[in-house]
């Protein structure tokens, strides 16, 4: 009875929803992974936007005002994700709070002797367990520059991963899909990346990747989708499992041979 509710709710929803068409292509024409999408993946990721910003308060702090461009321009990027998903993917947290720019993050730390410390630490992006994703703006629009970096992604990555409990780059995967094959592919490219990292290699792959396996699945799902050929190069058999995970193929998309 409650699947059938949401669905007719959804339904509704999609039937009474109007997004400005100059608004929407425009946000579409900011970013190498939308623009590379056919028609009919455009007119999902607009249904999965519009379910997203009927279920999901973007709420602004530090007196940010938020207007219908920065909601769709964050709604756009975090659908990425779950084109070819459920929006139910997204079900365990209940709002984003967007800063103008990165903001400071305080948080307990127990150390060796058992002394509570705490911690201050710039931000431009967080997200709580079954509660929050916080943004930075001023890094939310540092996105599109075919860089690998996105702060939103990053973040609705940690989210998805959180899905089964701690972000530790082992998400709730389909059933067709295998577990060891997972393992064996994430923790083979995690060891070398972090040697490359420990060798002072320049990568093209954010280095923050190296801080450990939950931040290494945050950031390739960044590149997944920002630069997916330099990942299918560098890490094939990651790749490959992002492709099974996120069920779409970035790379094909922009370079069909």
């Amino acid at each position: 009875m409650f699947n059938f509710l949401k669905r007719c709710r959804r339904e509704r929803i999609l039937r009474e929803a109007h997004i400005d068409e100059t608004e929407w292509q425009h946000a579409l024409a900011d970013y190498s992974f939308t623009r590379a999408l056919n028609d009919d993946e455009r007119a999902r990721l607009k249904q999965r936007v519009i379910l997203f910003l009927a279920e999901k308060p973007i709420n602004g702090a530090g007196n940010l005002n938020i207007d219908n461009g920065a909601r769709l321009t964050i709604a756009i990027q975090a659908c990425m994700l779950i084109l070819n998903l459920d929006l139910d993917w997204y079900k365990s947290w209940t709002e984003v709070i967007l800063y103008p720019g990165e903001f400071v993050a305080r948080r307990e730390e127990v150390d060796e002797a058992g002394v509570v410390h705490t911690v201050e630490e710039s931000m431009s992006g967080e997200s709580w367990e079954h509660g929050t994703v916080v943004l930075s703006w001023a890094d939310v629009r540092q996105a599109g520059k075919e860089d690998g970096y996105n702060v939103v992604i990053h973040e609705f990555a940690h989210q998805i991963d959180m899905l089964n409990g701690e972000a530790n780059g082992f998400p709730p995967l389909h059933q067709s899909m295998s577990r060891a094959q997972w393992a064996s592919a994430f923790s083979s490219a995690y060891e070398h990346f972090c040697k490359r990292i420990d060798d002072w290699e320049d990568t093209v792959i954010d280095e923050y990747a190296a801080e450990n396996p939950g931040e290494f699945f945050a950031v390739i799902s960044e590149a997944f989708f920002e630069i997916p050929l330099a990942v299918r190069n560098e890490y094939p058999d990651v790749y490959a499992q992002l492709v099974l995970f996120y069920r779409q193929d970035p790379a094909q998309r922009i370079s069909p041979a």
